[in-house]
């Protein structure tokens, strides 16, 4: 779907701040606050916004072990290890790649102890072959 250089704009304000007025976004894209909102409507209308969500202050992230957790998983058993990390509350995003693993869980945890704990648990799923986790140190930035 083709939007236009204003609705890429507005995308952009919204990514930085999502509960941004539309009195606020209007003025900086040197729109009506009328046409701010119609944006909206049809960029939800048409699925190019999905939702809202919740970012977290950075403070308090850092504070949690973040880790990427490749995994491995058995021919034919895809649907049922995605259907199984769907569950696990502690991962926030599944990816399906290519190259030598078939998924990256990005997942928190509060402690190190916990991460382990969390890396068997996915690693003892029926389907997974095998994990490899990478501890996330820091975010240098994020869009």
């Amino acid at each position: 779907m083709k939007i236009s250089a204003a609705d890429e704009l507005l995308l952009s304000i919204l990514r930085e701040n999502a509960r941004a007025s539309t009195a606020e976004i209007a003025r900086r894209l040197g729109l009506s606050r009328t046409t701010v909102q119609n944006r909206i409507a049809r960029l939800e209308q048409q699925g190019v916004i999905a939702g809202y969500t919740v970012r977290v202050d950075d403070e308090y992230e850092r504070s949690r072990i973040r880790a990427h957790i490749l995994i491995t998983v058995q021919p034919k058993q895809m649907a049922a290890v995605v259907k199984a990390l769907q569950a696990v509350r502690e991962v926030r995003v599944l990816y399906s790649i290519s190259g030598g693993y078939d998924l990256i869980a990005q997942a928190v945890a509060a402690t190190v102890g916990e991460m382990d704990v969390l890396t068997d648990r996915i690693g003892a799923i029926d389907g997974v072959e095998r994990t490899n986790s990478s501890i996330i140190l820091s975010t240098k930035f994020e869009r």
